[in-house]
């Protein structure tokens, strides 16, 4: 009787979008190498917990492009899973399901994932030598920038968390009385350029509210970032609403790739001339956000439509890399940190340096998630998995594409 229940359920679910899958799962993985590079850059983004004494000016340039577009695809895809999600999950199921795979990693990788990467930050500094027992009560001593307790990469998770439960109702009245609007924003959508113009909330957004909040993920003050990736969440849940959304992708993408290039070449030209102007409520100020917010979108449909054309296929690996994705972000950035407090101390070139911390991260993150989290329930609970009962069950394919 189960197992027809589940037959059941599953015939019910949408079709999986592997492009989606393939997305998220490189921008995962892209995200190690995003966070290597850091170590090697400073600027205007602020500074990673460890820092190598020679800097890289080819480093920097490829954090300020994947900048412009990283976060954005990753609430975009959350959003997009978040229909899939509610096309098979009652409500209650669906808050039960986000408590479980985003608050409670949160509250356990804060406790136990964060503490070392801070611990690492202050052992930067020559004159610290408490040890890691005696460093871990004053990581509560106070919030980050005055103190040193802060929730690191796991922004991303509380953020999305927040957005999931605030958006629900809004996502609940497409699907019911409010799906007229969306189908009649999915027929303007279909017009030529009109997806191209979603960009202009955005760079509002960024107009408006960036000079006042440049950008500290700390949920309760930090307006500018809020408001655009909750946004970007929302057209996520569009993407796969209805699909003349994809269509419209489709039909763009390659001038979005072409003016997302063209955008990004002025702001390299800005970047590296030192003609930033300076944050604040002038025009200057305001035109270069207005054009970081439509770049981000252009390289958002670029990217979707590259994904939809190229990427719309399932492998082992994928499968393999879907399960495994969630946790490696987890532990990704933690694993680094530590890795790299070490071989930065080495008396090696930029690059050696980058190629050793990021292929050593990448490695280790892979072999912690094999032999700690896989098979083990308990260290699936704590890192968002579903309980497993048997073997078998670890290759079994997943249901419709979801965050």
């Amino acid at each position: 009787m189960e197992q027809v229940q589940c037959q059941a359920k599953a015939k019910s679910q949408p079709a999986r979008r592997y492009e989606l899958d393939w997305l998220r799962v490189l921008a995962v993985l892209l995200l190690l190498y995003f966070h290597t590079a850091a170590i090697f850059y400073s600027g205007e983004l602020g500074e990673f917990y460890i820092k190598n004494d020679q800097l890289s000016h080819a480093m920097s340039c490829f954090i300020v492009f994947v900048h412009q577009w990283h976060m954005p695809l990753f609430f975009l895809l959350s959003g997009s899973g978040t229909w899939f999600a509610l096309s098979f999950r009652s409500t209650l199921e669906y808050v039960q399901e986000r408590f479980k795979r985003l608050f409670i990693p949160f509250l356990f990788g804060t406790l136990i994932l964060v503490p070392p990467q801070v611990y690492y930050r202050l052992r930067s500094n020559p004159n610290y030598h408490d040890s890691y027992l005696q460093f871990y009560p004053q990581f509560f001593n106070g919030i980050r920038p005055q103190g040193n307790f802060e929730w690191s990469h796991l922004w991303f998770v509380i953020y999305l968390f927040v957005f999931s439960l605030i958006a629900l109702p809004l996502f609940l009245h497409f699907k019911g009385a409010g799906a007229h609007l969306l189908s009649k924003l999915s027929v303007i959508i279909e017009k030529p350029g009109a997806i191209l113009l979603l960009a202009l909330p955005l760079a509002a957004i960024e107009t408006a509210l960036r000079p006042r909040w440049p950008g500290f993920q700390n949920l309760y003050d930090d307006w500018a970032n809020f408001c655009l990736y909750l946004l970007y969440f929302i057209y996520g849940y569009f993407l796969s609403s209805d699909a003349r959304f994809g269509q419209a992708i489709d039909r763009h993408k390659s001038i979005a790739l072409v003016l997302a290039c063209t955008c990004m070449l002025v702001l390299f030209g800005l970047w590296q001339t030192d003609s930033l102007p300076e944050r604040g409520y002038s025009l200057e100020y305001i035109l270069y956000q207005l054009l970081r917010g439509v770049d981000s979108w252009f390289w958002i449909v670029a990217l979707v439509g590259l994904g939809r054309r190229y990427l719309n296929f399932n492998s082992k690996l994928l499968q393999y890399a879907i399960a495994a994705q969630y946790p490696f972000y987890l532990l990704h950035q933690t694993v680094l940190v530590a890795i790299g407090f070490y071989v930065v101390r080495w008396n090696a070139g930029v690059m050696e340096k980058f190629w050793v911390i990021s292929t050593t991260s990448l490695i280790v993150t892979i072999a912690l998630y094999e032999l700690f989290i896989r098979r083990n329930n308990l260290a699936r609970f704590v890192f968002g998995l579903k309980p497993i009962s048997s073997q078998q069950e670890l290759a079994q394919p997943l249901p419709a594409s979801r965050d």
